[in-house]
């Protein structure tokens, strides 16, 4: 990852309110944001190019987050991928770890939690380098 190049995140979430507050606050950190409310073209999206860090939701209409994660690590191993949750619960969280994620945040979230986890994926990734 050059200097100059931003760290790319997708979201994926399907409560609007979640994009609408993540997108912007993100946007003003120098970060290169995508944002989808359903997983089909999200998933699409991963496939058409690789993200630094995805964050997702794991309780989705129409979608299993774990599944979404699982397909993302398989062919993105690099990608940070941080769960954000309404129904979070240890066998969850145990599950997200175990399946690679960096992450898992329990809604609501305050909005430097993220960003603090967000600068620790890019830590992670830097190092990766």
């Amino acid at each position: 990852m050059s200097i100059q190049q931003k760290t790319s995140i997708l979201i994926l979430d399907d409560e609007p309110i979640v994009l609408k507050r993540l997108k912007p606050t993100l946007e003003k950190n120098n970060f290169e944001v995508e944002v989808f409310f359903e997983s089909a073209g999200a998933l699409q999206r991963t496939r058409e190019r690789e993200f630094d860090i995805i964050i997702t939701d794991l309780k989705m209409e129409g979608a299993d987050g774990m599944e979404f994660l699982s397909d993302v690590k398989k062919r993105s191993p690099r990608t940070e991928i941080i769960v954000i949750t309404g129904f979070a619960t240890p066998d969850t969280a145990k599950e997200c770890f175990e399946k690679g994620v960096f992450d898992f945040l329990a809604k609501p979230f305050r909005l430097n939690s993220i960003l603090e986890t967000i600068k620790r994926a890019e830590e992670k990734l830097k190092g990766a380098d």
